[in-house]
């Protein structure tokens, strides 16, 4: 059992994130020795924050960082990822939009890997968001040799130690990219194992608002010779179900 920070950014999520916390709480008691809940309000216009104090008097593990205004995904994720303190990190969003039982799957990884992240095997979300994501990971990976197939997929796990020095510039939609790209060319060991996405039932997404793509793609320009100056991380992809040194990204149910 692993002590886990659980990061959740969440902006305007009154209808989902009281669900998301005990969710996260329920599945930390199963497979968690100590666990910490951080719910990063980005500047929400709406009960958020309110329903998350409240919530902290009934759940000591439960904690709230509030941005005073939205200041973007990539921040907010920042902020928490910032606030934690235990040997590994989660995040996920607060939208409920997966299983989170499914961290019993990444954990038996612990021992092999730094980078434990899901990629969605059935996406449950729109046709037009769908077909945005496809372009958008095939710019990335195409652009920066990114590791993973679902770089955007909100469900990962880190050894907190491998944060650290990140410095993290990305202040939107970029910054998954971002963390991969930097953390496959420091040679961290990747897993990359599918998990269950569920549809959206309350709430709104914000990913495809125009502001929100406007920005990834003036970020992508921003970091494009910043990234690609770190050198190509590792040439070659082990075979699923092997782990090669400190140096590699294995792949579970299929591959790229």
């Amino acid at each position: 059992m692993k002590a886990i920070s659980f990061v959740l950014p969440a902006y305007n999520e009154e209808g989902n994130v009281l669900r998301a916390v005990q969710s996260v709480v329920d599945v930390a008691k199963r497979y968690c020795s100590e666990y910490e809940v951080i719910v990063v309000d980005d500047g929400s216009t709406d009960r958020t924050a309110e329903l998350v104090t409240s919530a902290a008097k009934d759940i000591p593990e439960l904690r709230l960082v509030r941005h005073a205004g939205n200041r973007g995904y990539g921040e907010a994720l920042k902020s928490g990822l910032e606030a934690t303190r235990l040997e590994w990190v989660f995040f996920t969003d607060a939208d409920n939009q997966f299983d989170l039982d499914d961290l019993r799957l990444l954990l038996p990884w612990t021992a092999q890997a730094d980078v434990i992240v899901g990629y969605r095997k059935d996406r449950q979300d729109p046709l037009g968001r769908k077909a945005g994501a496809w372009v958008w990971n095939r710019l990335v990976r195409m652009l920066f040799c990114v590791p993973v197939r679902d770089v955007d997929c909100a469900f990962k796990l880190f050894r907190r130690s491998t944060l650290g020095d990140l410095d993290i510039q990305s202040g939107g939609a970029m910054v998954s990219t971002e963390i991969m790209v930097k953390l496959h060319r420091a040679g961290l060991a990747i897993i990359e194992l599918g998990v269950t996405h569920l549809p959206r039932t309350a709430g709104k997404a914000h990913g495809a608002n125009p502001r929100v793509v406007g920005r990834a793609l003036v970020e992508l320009a921003r970091m494009y010779r910043r990234l690609n100056r770190l050198g190509p991380g590792p040439s070659a992809l082990p075979a699923p179900g092997n782990v090669t040194g400190r140096r590699s990204v294995v792949r579970g149910e299929g591959e790229i």
